[in-house]
């Protein structure tokens, strides 16, 4: 029995279900649902009823197929993600994070992008510093030596529209910018700078330049970090380098140790030249000072003399014998002035000063000089006796 004898599934509880019962409830049940007047009664000829029961179907697959067509254009934006929607292939607009929807395929598509995963590109050496590749590793620097440098480069997306549309190839964009960029500040600068102090400042013009390279091509890339992972002679003059750089390094050893010694041996030198110096100068003040005196007191002294000069004479012999006898351990006694009266001469003092030049003179001896004005006055008189005669 096939499917279209009329007999088929109505004999009794045996057999499939009456399908065409089945469609013509589902069919009245829809006309009744988009306001059909009528439609909970079911068709009353058989011919007619199938026709309108089998474009009843094919309507509300059509409507199923809409809705699931429609429902294709829903898509979902993460925080970090941007949505870029396209027109017939044509960019149409960049969409936020949240639920979104656009018109289904073919009229409209999206590609989603993540702008805050870091992507990194390896220069010089693959997922292992000692994995190297040397035809990027190897670059001249401007004193013509040869260096293997290794570094790494991370990036970010900044513009999901440049990303999505200037670029084949985007590892392989950031990998020729970077090399690019590298070869360029290793080219201008010495190996020892490169090797040594200036890696960091390497890295960060590197980072600048880079950037520099990729937004003049509108990449939609932002470069975050340069890292220098390993920068080294090539391995085939490893060891020359190594026994010049020892070198350097004694040269540099033996360069501060004459720096210390040079800077513990001439302030003391400096001192001591400040301080025969500072002397020489106090010797001369000093010099300057008594000749100036002398010739004061000489001036003064003529004076006087021009004044009186038999009295100056006299003043300036009796000085003079004052200093020369002072000097001396002789004592003179005038045996006139005495009178016959009895000196007492502590001659043991005496003999025990006079070995010191210079000694003050004995108690007795100032006593005597100085109380016996008489005896000055005789001295005075000799003195001007013995004048008169040489003249």
């Amino acid at each position: 029995m096939s499917l279209n004898d009329p007999q088929w599934g109505k004999r009794g509880n045996e057999g499939p279900p009456d399908l065409d019962e089945l469609l013509r409830n589902l069919n009245a049940k829809l006309n009744g649902l988009f306001g059909r007047k009528g439609g909970s009664q079911p068709p009353s000829g058989g011919g007619d009823g199938g026709a309108r029961v089998g474009g009843g179907g094919v309507l509300l697959l059509a409507i199923l197929v809409l809705l699931v067509w429609l429902a294709s254009g829903f898509y979902i934006v993460d925080a970090s993600n941007r949505g870029v929607v396209l027109r017939f292939g044509k960019y149409h607009e960049t969409t936020q994070p949240g639920p979104r929807w656009h018109l289904p395929y073919p009229i409209e598509s999206a590609e989603i992008v993540n702008l805050s995963q870091v992507r990194t590109v390896e220069v010089g050496y693959r997922n292992n510093v000692k994995s190297k590749v040397l035809k990027e590793a190897l670059m001249l620097t401007d004193d013509e030596n040869i260096i293997d440098i290794q570094f790494a480069v991370q990036y970010i997306l900044k513009s999901p529209e440049d990303y999505l549309f200037n670029n084949r190839d985007t590892d392989d964009a950031v990998l020729q910018a970077a090399e690019t960029a590298i070869r360029e500040i290793v080219g201008k600068s010495k190996m020892d700078f490169v090797l040594y102090e200036g890696r960091e400042q390497v890295a960060a013009e590197a980072t600048k330049l880079m950037q520099g390279i990729l937004d003049r091509y509108q990449t939609g890339i932002l470069v975050s970090k340069v890292t220098m992972q390993n920068a080294q002679p090539p391995e085939q003059v490893q060891s020359a380098f190594d026994d010049a750089v020892k070198a350097g390094q004694d040269r540099e050893r033996l360069k501060n140790e004459g720096q210390a010694y040079a800077n513990d041996v001439i302030p003391k030198a400096k001192g001591a030249a400040a301080r025969l110096l500072e002397e020489a100068q106090g010797y001369r003040q000093r010099v300057v000072a008594s000749s100036e005196g002398e010739a004061s007191r000489f001036t003064q002294v003529l004076a006087e003399y021009q004044k009186a000069p038999a009295v100056m004479r006299e003043r300036l012999y009796l000085q003079t014998m004052q200093q020369v006898l002072e000097s001396t351990s002789k004592i003179v006694i005038d045996q006139r002035a005495g009178g016959g009266s009895l000196l007492y001469l502590p001659l043991d003092k005496i003999l025990q000063s006079a070995g010191s030049r210079g000694a003050p003179l004995p108690q007795s001896r100032q006593d005597a000089t100085e109380a016996s004005p008489a005896q000055t006055q005789r001295s005075r008189e000799a003195f001007r006796s013995r004048e008169r005669e040489s003249r």
